[in-house]
């Protein structure tokens, strides 16, 4: 099961990974700051993941990456 995972240090809270997300599971963690001030992007449903990495290949600041 592909799995994603957001390096908080360099996520940037742009929300492209959100927007890029075809299967819309990927959004902002409203209640977490990272030490930079942003909310960082998370997975909210990991079954639904198909491990595509179109969130991955969004991101400017290379935070994410996605296990398969």
């Amino acid at each position: 099961m592909p799995k994603i995972f957001v390096d908080e240090n360099f996520c940037q809270g742009c929300e492209l990974c959100v927007e890029a997300c075809p299967r819309h599971i990927v959004a902002l963690d409203s209640e977490k700051l990272t030490q930079k001030g942003y909310h960082p992007a998370a997975c909210i449903d990991d079954e639904k993941c198909t491990g595509c990495a179109a969130c991955a290949m969004m991101c400017p600041a290379c935070a994410i990456t996605v296990e398969r």
